[in-house]
């Protein structure tokens, strides 16, 4: 893993100001799949609830902007609690508050206009997703601290970037039903894989370290784990349609999804970085699948 960096600093961030890029690369925005893949749940479940189109799609944008404020975000909060640990693992060392490219003052300013624009996203929304996204911030700032007292992070973070199931329901529908706790609950195990497989990356630089992640818990039993994870997915989305009257074109149009985990499952090789990163995109594509299933089984 000598030299391994998962940081995008070429394209297009390097057409930005020069004293823009590095706020760019604390946001992960060279990296959009994090933001996709929190954009996702509540995708789903605006789709789940079912109101009218436009109001449907209102909501789709507001959570699809918030999912890249809120992303970066999560990113400053987590890169100031992990600066001295980033220093010490090759694949994030050159992050900008590990590196010294951005201080800690000016991280926490940016993270502030990052939450203020988030703010006013969020005061749009109906009353019970304001009180939902305001409960997220506790779940944000805590997950950093995750890989320091437990094996399971990556089941932190699936709490944390699940939540826009259950707010995107309450935007939607006012109320939290029992198909937006079957989809968070779906979101969470699709998470816990996904992420393992992304810790893969930095298993070895974790170890030394003492960094603890699921990666690392179950190394070599990684696949027969990924595969749980994922038929637990699976069967939770399934439960999530039914409660929610979807019809059989929601059911079939699953399938390919579950392919696309499959797929995941049967390559993955946890001793090699880049095809772990490539396996955990393909997340997003996973993602898209279900959102189009939703749709047909509400046709």
């Amino acid at each position: 893993m000598s030299g391994y960096t998962d940081i995008v600093a070429d394209g297009w961030v390097r057409r930005l100001p020069r004293g823009w890029q590095p706020y760019a690369l604390l946001a992960r925005v060279d990296r959009p799949i994090g933001a996709w893949l929190l954009f996702l749940p509540g995708l789903w479940s605006i789709l789940l609830a079912c109101a009218p189109v436009q109001d449907s799609a209102i909501l789709i944008l507001l959570f699809f902007a918030g999912s890249f404020l809120m992303r970066g975000a999560g990113c400053v909060v987590n890169d100031m609690w992990d600066r001295d640990l980033d220093r010490q693992v090759t694949r994030t060392a050159g992050r900008p508050l590990a590196s010294g490219a951005v201080r800690m003052r000016q991280a926490a300013v940016f993270l502030v206009v990052l939450l203020a624009v988030s703010l006013v996203i969020l005061l749009v929304l109906d009353p019970l997703a304001q009180i939902l996204g305001v409960a997220s911030l506790g779940l944000v700032a805590l997950y950093p601290l995750a890989k320091r007292v437990t094996w399971w992070p990556q089941l932190m973070l699936g709490f944390t970037f699940g939540w826009g199931a259950p707010m995107g329901f309450a935007a939607a529908a006012g109320r939290l039903e029992w198909q937006a706790l079957a989809l968070y609950a779906a979101v969470i195990c699709w998470i816990l894989g996904y992420d393992t497989i992304y810790a893969h990356q930095d298993r070895e630089d974790d170890a030394l370290v003492g960094v603890r992640s699921t990666a690392r818990l179950f190394a070599g039993r990684t696949r027969p784990f990924l595969a749980a994870c994922y038929t637990a997915t699976l069967v939770l989305l399934c439960v999530a349609g039914w409660l929610a009257g979807l019809g059989a074109a929601f059911f079939a149009a699953l399938a390919l999804g579950g392919l696309l985990l499959a797929v995941q499952v049967t390559r993955i090789d946890i001793d090699d970085p880049a095809a772990c990163l490539r396996l955990f995109r393909l997340n997003r594509e996973v993602g898209l699948v279900v959102a189009v299933a939703i749709v047909l089984g509400r046709w």
